[in-house]
C-alpha cells in the first residue's frame, strides 16, 4: 500500500453537517459559510474573515482590494508556490523577488530591504510549510517604507508567531483549505483582516462586485429588488456544502495540529543525528503548524535529493520537493529573463528539499520506515 504524502481526516461530523446543509436546501454561500468565517476569526484572532473558492482567489482579491496595479512593485519570496507571485501579476503590478533564509525557507528581511525602490507598494510574506516568517522585522521594514503587507498564510491555519496567530499581523491574510492543508474544504480559501474597509471591499469583489440593492430614492427593499454594481467583481463565493465540511474541520483543529506536531517532533528525534540533513527546527518552531515537514539534503545537491526520493518511491512512499523557486519557472524565465543565480538560496532550496509524509493518523512504524529508507540512501 502506498504511504500518502498527506491525508485529510474526516469522520461523522463532516457527514452530519453536510447532510444538514443539503437538507436545508441552502447550498450556496449562506449560514454555514457564516459559521465557518466566525470560526476562522476566532481561531486566528482577527476581526473579519471572508471565505472564498481558494487561496489563489484570496490573494487575487487582496491585491485588488489594496489598489495595487501597473507601475507598482510587489516584493515576493523567490521560493514559494507560484500564485504568491501571480497575485501581483493578476493586477498588472511588477513582481520583485527577494531571496529566502536558508534555515527557515521564508523570505529574508535583509533581502526585502535590498528590493525596495520608490515604486514598491507591498510585500507578500509567505508563512511557508506552516512556519511563521520573521514578522517583527518585516512589519518594521513595511512601516518605515509605508508598504502594505499581505500574509500568504496558505499553509498556516493555526500557526503562531511569538504567540500571535498569523493572518492578522499584516494588512491582509490569505488562507488555503486545499486537501494538503491542516484544515480542508476540498478546495477553498479565506481572506482575513482587521480593517473594515478592506473587508467590505473583499465582500464586494467576491460577489460579482455587488455593493447592495439598487433602489431609487425613497424606495424600500423588496424581495425582488436587484443588486447594485459599482465595480467589476468576481464570482468567488464558497459554497455552504464546502463550508459545512470546514466547520467540522475547524471544530477539531486543535487535535489536527497536535497530531501533526507530534509526528514532526518524532521525525526531529529520529533524524537528529543525521549530519547530512537540515531539519525544520529554525525560526519560531514552537508556533509551527507543520502543514508540511520539509528536510534539506546538505551534501550531494539535487542528485542526492532525487536518489532519496526515488528510494522512497520504490518503497511505496510519496514525497515531493518543498516547492518552486518561482524565478526558475518558464513564465519568469521567458518573460523576465531571470536565471538561477539571481536567487541562489531559493534555487538551492528547490534542488535539495524533500517533503516527508505527515498527516493525522500517521503511526510511528510508518515514520520509522521513512527514516530507515532515507538513512540507507544517504
Amino acid at each position: 500500500m502506498v504511504m500518502l504524502l498527506t491525508s485529510p481526516k474526516f469522520d461523522d461530523e463532516e457527514l452530519n453537517l453536510v447532510k444538514q446543509c443539503l437538507d436545508s436546501g441552502w447550498v450556496t454561500q449562506g449560514p454555514f459559510v457564516e459559521k465557518f468565517e466566525k470560526a476562522i476569526c476566532a481561531t486566528q484572532n482577527v476581526e473579519h474573515a471572508m471565505a472564498t473558492t481558494s487561496c489563489t482567489a484570496a490573494l487575487h482579491m487582496a491585491t485588488t482590494a489594496l489598489g495595487l496595479g501597473p507601475g507598482d512593485e510587489v516584493i515576493v519570496p523567490a521560493f514559494t508556490w507560484v500564485t504568491s507571485a501571480f497575485a501581483a501579476e493578476y493586477v498588472g503590478a511588477k513582481v520583485v523577488f527577494a531571496d529566502i533564509d536558508p534555515a527557515t525557507y521564508n523570505i529574508d528581511p535583509q533581502s526585502i530591504k535590498r528590493c525596495i525602490t520608490p515604486n514598491t507598494r507591498a510585500i507578500i510574506v509567505v508563512h511557508l510549510f506552516g512556519l511563521a516568517a520573521e514578522m517583527d522585522q518585516i512589519m518594521e521594514i513595511a512601516k518605515a517604507n509605508e508598504l502594505v503587507v499581505i500574509e500568504d498564510a496558505a499553509c498556516a491555519i493555526g500557526t503562531r508567531y511569538k504567540g500571535v496567530k498569523v493572518g492578522g499581523i499584516g494588512d491582509v491574510g490569505c488562507f488555503s483549505f486545499h486537501p494538503r492543508k491542516v484544515v480542508t474544504t476540498g478546495e477553498g480559501g479565506a481572506v482575513t483582516t482587521n480593517s473594515p474597509d478592506i473587508a467590505d471591499a473583499i465582500r464586494i469583489l467576491r460577489n460579482h462586485g455587488s455593493s447592495g440593492l439598487r433602489l431609487a430614492q425613497g424606495d424600500e427593499a423588496k424581495p425582488y429588488s436587484m443588486a447594485h454594481f459599482e465595480t467589476v467583481g468576481f464570482n468567488l463565493r464558497l459554497s455552504d456544502i464546502q463550508a459545512a465540511v470546514g466547520v467540522a474541520q475547524m471544530n477539531k483543529l486543535d487535535d489536527l495540529l497536535a497530531e501533526r506536531r507530534k509526528a514532526a517532533l518524532l521525525y526531529n528525534e529520529l533524524l537528529a543525528d543525521v549530519d547530512e540533513l537540515a531539519l525544520p527546527v529554525a525560526g519560531d518552531a514552537s508556533g509551527h503548524s507543520y502543514q508540511s515537514y520539509v528536510i534539506s539534503v546538505l551534501k550531494g545537491g539535487r542528485k542526492k535529493r532525487n536518489a532519496i526520493m526515488d528510494a522512497l518511491a520504490r518503497n511505496g512512499i510519496q514525497s515531493r520537493p518543498g516547492t518552486h523557486a518561482v524565478h526558475n519557472l518558464g513564465w519568469y524565465v521567458e518573460n523576465h529573463g531571470f536565471v538561477r543565480e539571481d536567487f541562489p538560496v531559493a534555487s538551492n532550496a528547490e534542488d535539495t528539499t524533500i517533503t516527508l509524509p505527515i498527516f493525522p493518523g500517521i503511526v510511528k512504524a510508518d515514520q520509522d520506515r521513512v527514516v530507515s529508507i532515507i538513512l540507507s540512501t544517504i
